[in-house]
């Protein structure tokens, strides 16, 4: 764990760095109350770990498993556009707070339910601003991100007006809602590292799968464990009568879970497509795929 853990503390700094650089005072705290609280950190790990595995500097050639992380040639960049998908993903569940009236976070006051609705508004607002002024820096950057922004509205417009009925409508609103801001978090680790169309799009499905796959397993723990175990309110689907693979298809838990191993074992068929060696950050993206359906939280 050493290896993923030294990676995840350099996209924690630079998250520190890139919110200790907001000018307004009050804007800097609630920034740092959404983005610093905490968190799996899963979206810019998977970042770093696809410039990395697709063959990107990401470190420099001293940096041992007990040093910290020197940051190589691609890495900068890389650690950047890391930081900007976490900033984005914030956003997101600021607004996704308000709308379900969650008062809780990651453990914690949600932003609306410590500053109110206007202040955690603006806070997404901001979050996303800085998070684009990270992705200026390559314009296929841009595109991806953008591509991925305009998928995630329409999932959540979905989601409130035109619910889904059907297993097939369900798993489009899984791919918008939360699978397309994954495949942009490791399209922009090959993009840092400059890898060919073909290899960036293969990235892109495998983190596609792995997003639906984390989505469906959230859905289930959403139904099953409580609001300590999550560190988020539980049974809140039903409650706010919102669309959830187990109220869509009213099938149980265990086999949703299988479901849910099917798109890790399609997400794992596309890593295996790109040419790349067999180092640590393969192995750790195949032991991801793997997580977000076995995980309690």
């Amino acid at each position: 764990m050493e290896y993923v853990e030294a990676r995840r503390d350099a996209v924690e700094e630079r998250l520190q760095e890139v919110v200790e650089r907001v000018d307004t005072p009050r804007l800097r705290e609630e920034l740092e109350h959404v983005v610093l609280a905490g968190g799996k950190r899963v979206r810019p790990t998977l970042t770093i770990l696809a410039c990395e595995a697709g063959g990107g500097d990401m470190w420099a050639t001293d940096a041992g498993p007990k040093k910290p992380l020197q940051v190589g040639a691609d890495g900068d960049l890389a650690l950047d556009f890391a930081v900007g998908v976490e900033l984005a993903h914030s956003a997101s569940l600021v607004v996704d707070d308000i709308i379900d009236r969650s008062t809780l976070r990651r453990g914690t006051e949600s932003a609306w339910a410590r500053y109110g609705h206007g202040p955690a508004i603006v806070a997404s607002d901001g979050l996303l601003g800085e998070a684009f002024h990270l992705f200026s820096a390559d314009p296929r950057a841009l595109e991806s991100v953008s591509r991925a922004l305009v998928e995630l509205g329409e999932g959540e417009a979905t989601e409130l007006v035109d619910q889904p009925a059907t297993e097939a409508e369900y798993m489009e609103l899984a791919r918008r809602k939360t699978g397309a801001l994954f495949r942009t978090a490791a399209e922009l680790g090959a993009i840092a590292a400059d890898a060919n169309g073909p290899t960036i799009d293969a990235f892109g499905e495998y983190a596609e799968r792995v997003g639906i796959a984390f989505q469906i397993r959230d859905d289930v723990l959403d139904a099953v464990s409580d609001a300590e175990a999550l560190g988020k309110p539980a049974g809140h689907d039903d409650q706010m009568e919102r669309p959830s693979i187990v109220r869509v298809t009213g099938q149980s838990p265990e086999t949703l879970t299988e479901q849910a191993r099917e798109e890790s074992r399609k997400a794992l068929a596309a890593l295996d497509s790109i040419d790349m060696d067999d180092g640590q950050a393969r192995t750790y993206l195949e032991d991801l795929a793997i997580f977000v359906v076995e995980r309690e939280r």
